[in-house]
């Protein structure tokens, strides 16, 4: 059904015949003559009642029913284009950003605080979860963006934000406190701090641990890089950690020696599922990303 068809009926309802009607609609009274029959046409009903030439035209039983649904149906459409308006404009809507445990408050916060000044009406929140959750929350399309440690692949998306080197963060008093540089085979037979295993940065450790040919000694586990850190000044081991996120939690009774392993760096990323339409406010951000990458170049 035509909704300008629709449009045409209510005008002239509302005008009370077609000769007003076809000033309001732009249209000639034959045109909007033939507009009526032919809605009526497709209906197989009469809606109008048409007496004499200059008369009032008043509405059948069936078109109460048309001229009463037709209003909604014309307030539907108005409202649609109204909410695509503020989704395209970034006057509504909103945003489910993923945010990763470790480097979101380095990296993130400074970018979401702008996103927030520019567009104060996106309603966005901001779900703090680990590397697994994360692609599960995607794939169950929970969540638009998400940060983490991820492989681009046929499935995902996004930008490199950050590659940061790592560190071995141990005891002043350990005897490699001493070191310029630390190998990952001088942690064989060390106990570790190391994250629970649904933070990807786990399984990176754990896996560059096993391709140097060895698996820690000990693990205890953390949910928080600073209780680690803290774990590492009290005794309990070594802890390896992206250098950024051990310079900020960093406490005088440990040494972050510098651990020379190109195949274990921190590769935090924005990403996304290439299948998912992105709403604007997620383009938004991602544009907003890109900004801050590029004016953060040397």
């Amino acid at each position: 059904m035509d909704l300008k068809a629709l449009q045409y009926f209510i005008q002239v309802v509302d005008a009370g015949g077609f000769a007003r009607a076809s000033h309001v609609a732009f249209l000639t009274q034959p045109a909007l003559s033939k507009a009526i029959r032919m809605l009526e046409d497709e209906l197989d009903m009469v809606l109008l009642e048409r007496g004499k030439r200059g008369t009032q035209i008043k509405l059948t039983a069936a078109g109460e029913v048309v001229y009463r649904h037709a209003q909604q149906l014309l307030s539907g459409r108005q409202a649609l284009l109204h909410e695509l308006d503020a989704l395209r404009n970034l006057s509504g809507g909103s945003l489910k950003l993923g945010l990763a445990p470790l480097g979101s408050a380095e990296l993130f916060a400074p970018v979401i605080a702008k996103f927030r000044q520019l567009y104060p009406k996106i309603d966005m929140q901001l779900l703090v979860r680990g590397g697994i959750e994360q692609t599960l929350a995607l794939q169950k399309n929970e969540i638009e963006l998400a940060t983490g440690i991820i492989a681009f692949d046929g499935e995902f998306d996004g930008l490199r934000i950050r590659n940061d080197p790592m560190v071995v963060v141990v005891p002043k008093t350990h005897e490699l406190s001493c070191c310029e540089e630390l190998q990952l085979t001088d942690l064989r037979g060390l106990s570790q701090v190391m994250f629970e295993p649904e933070y990807a940065l786990y399984e990176l450790v754990l896996d560059a641990c096993d391709k140097a040919g060895f698996v820690p000694a000990e693990i205890t586990r953390v949910s928080h890089a600073d209780f680690g850190i803290a774990l590492v000044a009290a005794g309990t081991g070594i802890m390896v950690l992206p250098q950024i996120i051990a310079e900020r939690y960093r406490v005088d009774a440990v040494v972050n020696v510098p651990l020379a392993s190109q195949d274990l760096r921190w590769e935090l990323s924005l990403f996304w599922r290439k299948q998912q339409s992105l709403s604007f406010a997620a383009k938004a951000m991602i544009e907003l990303v890109k900004q801050q990458l590029e004016q953060s170049k040397p």
